[in-house]
């Protein structure tokens, strides 16, 4: 891949299993515009569930209340 959002093209989703930094404030609207399916699984909870939303992901927190 040559960046970060290579793998994103006609997703049908994301699962974040990672903390790394480079993963904390990727560009979301063109991660949204990439993906066929605009779902996020979080499993650090790293992002804003209400901003995902916002956004029009449909967000999941692995673990979060």
């Amino acid at each position: 891949c040559d960046d970060n959002f290579d793998t994103l093209h006609d997703a049908d989703g994301l699962v974040l299993v990672t903390e790394w930094l480079n993963y904390r404030e990727p560009d979301f609207k063109q991660m949204k515009s990439m993906m066929r399916t605009p779902v996020i699984f979080d499993g650090r909870n790293v992002y804003n569930p209400q901003k995902m939303r916002e956004i029009g992901f449909a967000y999941y927190g692995i673990g979060r209340r």
